[in-house]
């Protein structure tokens, strides 16, 4: 893919960092990315090279260059995959517990990148060297369904469906408490949060719409198990949201602490206790194909931990 010169203007209204207006722009891109765009003099406003923190106002124009991809950097490794769809375009995979998606500090192998470029070697650039292919992605302790592109034709259709929210995200999650209604919404703007900033909530200087939808399928009283779609993608939405209402994920330390001392039977204590990752899994994604336009279901299945816990509760009903 050839340097893409890419103009836009913002608009009246909220002023707001150039960084950020365009990593949201840009939705493709990440932060980061954006600003190294911006470091390295490719960004300009109103004519004049910025600093990533001007602040815009309304009417600017903006412009920038988004050089031709760079070759993956991640070292290809061999990683089983569990693969739920492949084809020339596309290849979708059951992402287990504990797998990061792509290389950070402190995580330069063993990712789920790693994995993708051992298997294929053809993933599309235009993530970034560290990110090649990722469309979308999962937290580390998150289980299921991750679709990667493998040419940048791919990368931007699939990114441009995520960006319209038009592909269809479903999830399953073990929950403490008991909702009571069968069905809710939960319709709170989140962002980082201000005290905490590994976590996102809706205590936050930069609040975004977030929209999550979810349904009771079973309830055990001090434990529940849901199905969740999540009609935006913020970062953490799930366990963020949940939280917030007051029904947060089993295992999730950031969000719960120590929930489990609630627990009165020492059973029911013990196992959500025990439970060592934050019991979520991404267990559907309906999108269409980036080339052929047909739909396209994935889904994996409830991982063996979340199955298991859910089979024992079951049993002490």
């Amino acid at each position: 893919m050839p340097e893409e010169r890419v103009k836009l203007d913002f608009p009246s209204g909220e002023p707001q960092r150039l960084d950020l207006f365009l990593a949201s722009a840009l939705d493709r891109l990440s932060r980061s990315f954006v600003q190294k765009l911006i470091a390295e003099g490719l960004v300009e406003v109103n004519g004049v090279k910025a600093k990533a923190s001007m602040t815009l106002h309304g009417g600017e124009r903006i412009e920038a260059i988004i050089p031709e991809p760079e070759p993956a950097a991640a070292e290809p490794e061999d990683i089983p995959l569990s693969i739920l769809f492949e084809d020339e375009h596309l290849i979708a995979v059951d992402k287990p517990a504990g797998m990061v998606v792509h290389p950070a500090p402190g995580h330069h192998s063993g990712t789920l990148v790693n994995a993708l470029l051992g298997h294929c070697r053809d993933l599309s650039g235009i993530g970034g060297a560290l990110r090649p292919g990722i469309v979308h992605r999962l937290d580390s302790g998150t289980t299921g369904v991750i679709v990667a592109a493998k040419n940048d034709r791919s990368h931007r259709e699939l990114s441009q469906q995520f960006k319209d929210r038009t592909v269809e995200k479903s999830y399953k999650a073990l929950v403490y408490g008991s909702p009571g209604s069968e069905e809710g919404e939960i319709d709170v703007a989140i962002g980082r949060d201000h005290r905490n900033r590994k976590k996102i909530s809706a205590a936050t200087n930069r609040p975004r719409e977030a929209l999550t939808r979810y349904h009771v399928d079973e309830d055990f009283g001090v434990i529940s198990f849901l199905t969740l779609r999540l009609l935006t993608g913020r970062t953490h939405q799930v366990r963020a949201h949940l939280a917030h209402i007051g029904f947060p994920v089993i295992g999730d330390s950031l969000y719960t602490g120590a929930r489990w001392r609630g627990i009165a039977d020492p059973l029911r204590r013990k196992l959500a206790k025990g439970f060592g990752r934050p019991a979520l899994h991404s267990f559907s994604l309906r999108f269409r194909h980036p080339l052929g336009g047909e739909e396209i279901l994935l889904t994996a299945p409830l991982p063996g931990d979340m199955a298991g816990l859910l089979g024992e509760l079951r049993k002490l009903t």
